[in-house]
């Protein structure tokens, strides 16, 4: 039958792709991968595997929602395999779902009653849902909760004699003491907590007092560099220093949010970030990205590091504070500068944006989850997003959004791009990212955006990653999380 022998054919060139994008796979080439799972896929729909791996390719790129649409694609394909649960459940993970995830690796314990890893990850997402239940019964509600800053008087905070490291002399932060704590992280030592907790408060009080919506004036022959997400790549964060010069008056940076998690010196980034801006408001400016906040926290190493290196107590401080950063800023009421990007909705105005009650963790949907969330799509109008939260917009969004509020461009950041940048949309919306070599595996250059003022054109400078001690990315996360890396 001469379908037949076709419809042979496709299923063995299926297969060839499917070989070939597990290759890709190998090499962290995870985009040519998922494009050759498409392939196969196209050639044969009713092979589960080819769902499952496209699956997996999409966790690796962080697109959570595309990840649970493929795995749940592979488990209507065949019921009983395993993979397709085990995936989905990851992905569920990965987004803070402990609830799903559980149902699913339950079903893969039921198809797989004596696979002992199955046994292993059920009673660890066992174990997390219980946790997260446990919080839930005893969480004081919103209005009764006081500030954990009211219990720290760092003032009473002994520095023992043997401390050798940088110190705050009085209550002022100057560029002597920064220098000295970078010199001090470089060479993987701790700042002492008195120092910690008082660059935190100062920075808790300068954060409250700005709006949702930070003005950004940049003076004719001046200039502003905006950095993207940094993930905890502290050595990589120094590097940029040297490129581009230490944060001044003079010489200004927005850094455009994720300053945490997946790195393991997040820490370190996020004290360094918060020093500066206390040693000058300034010298620069910070905006929430989506890891500034306490799901992501849990789940990508930065609470396990602060608990580790700090104490319980900055887990809250910096819960706390990291609700009070802005959630976007314009340059010269020209350039929007945002983590995620636009809106379900046209009509937004800047003033929507400034009328933001910001001061809490982010919601799953309305102008905030989008503002730290969303994705530009390369087609026009708006589709769901590939991460499983906020949505993907299009050219169309973007010039509509700039018109309505007589802007120029938006730059966000948010996604890793192969040379640490892309400019889309007509060159209206340019992503910048700048974490190279992303979790030490993806191969990506970091970007960073320079502005000079009054025409504001986009110098973009990238870099490539430089070597840092040897701990590996995620080295305090959750080690339920870790399983799944």
């Amino acid at each position: 039958m001469p379908g037949m022998e076709n419809e042979g054919s496709n299923f063995s060139r299926a297969e060839e792709i499917k070989n070939q994008a597990n290759e890709a796979f190998k090499a962290h080439k995870y985009g040519q991968a998922i494009d050759l799972y498409t392939q196969a896929i196209e050639l044969n729909s009713q092979n589960a595997v080819y769902w499952a791996n496209r699956s997996l390719a999409h966790t690796k790129l962080e697109e959570y929602g595309s990840a649970i649409q493929d795995a749940t694609k592979a488990i209507e394909v065949d019921p009983k395999y395993s993979k397709g649960y085990y995936r989905r459940g990851a992905a569920y993970l990965a987004m803070g779902k402990f609830k799903e995830a559980l149902k699913d690796f339950q079903q893969v314990k039921r198809i797989c009653p004596n696979d002992p890893d199955a046994t292993k990850k059920l009673k660890e997402c066992e174990k997390a849902v219980m946790k997260l239940k446990f919080e839930e019964a005893i969480s004081v509600p919103e209005s009764e909760r006081r500030s954990v800053a009211d219990s720290i008087d760092y003032r009473t905070i002994k520095v023992e004699p043997q401390y050798l490291g940088a110190k705050i002399e009085g209550d002022v932060v100057t560029l002597d003491f920064v220098k000295k704590m970078m010199d001090d992280f470089k060479n993987q030592k701790c700042l002492h907590k008195r120092y910690a907790f008082q660059i935190v408060l100062q920075m808790r009080e300068m954060l409250q007092a700005l709006p949702s919506l930070v003005d950004v004036n940049v003076p004719d022959g001046s200039l502003l560099t905006v950095c993207g997400d940094v993930h905890g790549q502290f050595y990589d964060l120094i590097n940029i220093f040297e490129l581009n010069g230490l944060p001044s008056e003079e010489n200004p940076y927005l850094f455009n949010g994720d300053f945490v998690d997946r790195g393991s010196f997040s820490v370190e980034v996020i004290l360094t970030l918060f020093a500066f801006k206390c040693m000058c408001p300034s010298a620069i400016y910070l905006a929430r990205g989506n890891h500034e906040s306490k799901s992501m926290n849990k789940i990508y190493g930065f609470e396990g590091e602060v608990r580790s290196k700090l104490s319980e107590t900055f887990v809250e401080l910096f819960a706390e504070v990291f609700c009070y950063l802005p959630l976007a800023h314009v340059i010269n009421q020209k350039v929007f500068v945002v983590h995620g990007g636009l809106f379900s909705v046209d009509g937004v105005k800047l003033s929507d944006i400034r009328a933001i009650d910001r001061f809490c963790e982010p919601p799953e949907e309305g102008l905030m989850c989008e503002l730290l969330w969303s994705d530009p799509q390369p087609y026009p109008g708006r589709g769901p997003s590939k991460r499983g939260v906020g949505l993907s917009f299009g050219a169309d969004v973007t010039r509509r959004f700039l018109q309505d509020n007589n802007l120029d461009l938006v730059v966000r950041s948010h996604e890793v791009k192969d040379e640490g940048y892309e400019i889309e949309h007509d060159g209206k919306l340019i992503t910048v990212f700048s974490a190279p070599n992303y979790c030490d595996q993806m191969g990506n250059k970091g970007a960073f955006i320079r502005f000079e003022a009054p025409d504001l054109k986009p110098n973009i400078v990238t870099f490539s990653a430089v070597p840092h001690p040897d701990v590996k990315p995620m080295a305090y996360a959750n080690n339920f999380l870790r399983m799944f890396q």
